[in-house]
């Protein structure tokens, strides 16, 4: 697999491609249908202003999240959108059978050939009575265990390439490798690229042993970004994929037309972070209800921690505050979430961005 289907181009002056992660946000007011059709909205954006590529996350069990079929989401975005690289970030990987992911990112590929990321994680995604529903098990601990058997089960069903003898040997992940041709008209059989994701050492280490892109959650375990990347640097192996470490990092970043604005929207995105926490999520916050809310110290300590990963402010301060985490971090490529209550906001944010970067207009 080359290289370049990894690897997103620059564009404008920014140092590193720019993507988007989306949460499929459903904010007070607003209806999972109306957070379904910003999502089509943003991953036509995207596309038009050259961001490298668009990730939905699956979630489950929270109201504020319209995210938990990433696999139904990506197909709706292929449908509305021609080039951008479209992908999981991610499908977590303990939550399903390897062979019935492979069958929906098959699929995925077979609609936008050559635009699909698989991109996986360890963790639940939810809280563990959801996750046991999920997985009808109790031994919740196992799937995240058992990951490096699962990851390998799941790529041999989307290589199709179980070897003679092995009980899958006769079963086949359809549909299969989509069949292309390079331009030289050399064919070739390719499927979903495969990534890791995570918020540790674990995923970090993983990747790099097999030679996959590594994506980090930069925007909620902060603190361990830089130790993750360092070590899947020290441990990568050349492959068939990557000749060289590739990591991207989720960031948390909200631009908008004034300064107190961008204050005012994450003071709502540490609210809902709180509720989260504390088992009471709900529909994202509006700035009006975080206003009302009486935070103990404690809770105002949260929010506080909370919001300085946040990269938020005016569009040049966005640009200044993400140029300098990418230089802290060695980043390869930086992918955006914004948060906020309304579609238009978070539309808005992406828009001063792709300005701030002079990202062209396709």
């Amino acid at each position: 697999m080359p290289a370049d289907e990894i690897r997103g181009a620059v564009h404008g002056t920014a140092p590193v491609p720019l993507s988007v992660l989306d949460l499929v946000t459903v904010g007070a007011g607003s209806t999972a249908s109306d957070a379904l059709r910003t999502s089509v909205e943003l991953a036509r954006f995207a596309e038009a202003r050259s961001f490298s590529r668009y990730w939905v996350a699956e979630h489950h069990s929270m109201p504020g999240v319209a995210s938990s079929s990433p696999a139904v989401i990506l197909a709706n975005l292929a449908a509305h959108t021609d080039r951008i690289r479209l992908g999981s970030g991610g499908v977590m990987l303990p939550n399903h059978a390897p062979l019935v992911i492979a069958e929906q990112f098959g699929t995925l590929e077979a609609m936008a050939p050559g635009r699909i990321d698989l991109g996986l994680g360890r963790a639940p995604g939810t809280d563990g009575a959801t996750a046991a529903a999920l997985r009808r098990s109790d031994t919740l601990n196992e799937g995240a265990d058992d990951f490096p058997q699962q990851l390998a089960e799941l790529t041999r069903f989307l290589d199709d390439d179980f070897p003679d003898g092995h009980p899958y040997a006769r079963i086949h992940a359809i549909p299969g490798p989509v069949q292309g041709s390079t331009p030289g008209g050399v064919q070739s059989a390719h499927r979903p690229v495969i990534w890791l994701l995570g918020s540790s050492g674990f995923s970090a280490q993983l990747a790099g042993m097999l030679g996959l892109p590594f994506a980090f959650a930069h925007h909620f375990s902060a603190q361990n970004t830089i130790p993750a990347l360092d070590l899947y640097r020290e441990t990568f192996r050349p492959s068939e994929v990557l000749s060289e470490p590739y990591a991207l990092i989720g960031v948390s970043a909200l631009a908008t037309d004034d300064e107190a604005e961008a204050a005012r929207q994450v003071r709502a995105t540490a609210l809902n972070m709180l509720r989260l926490r504390m088992g009471r999520p709900g529909l994202f916050p509006d700035p009006e209800d975080a206003a009302r809310h009486e935070f103990s110290p404690m809770e105002e300590e949260f929010a506080a921690s909370f919001t300085r990963n946040i990269v938020h402010g005016t569009a040049d301060e966005v640009r200044a505050g993400l140029d300098d985490l990418q230089k802290r971090t060695g980043a390869d490529e930086l992918m955006l979430t914004s948060h906020a209550h309304r579609g238009e906001l978070r539309l808005r944010s992406y828009e001063l961005i792709a300005d701030a970067y002079g990202l062209p207009a396709a």
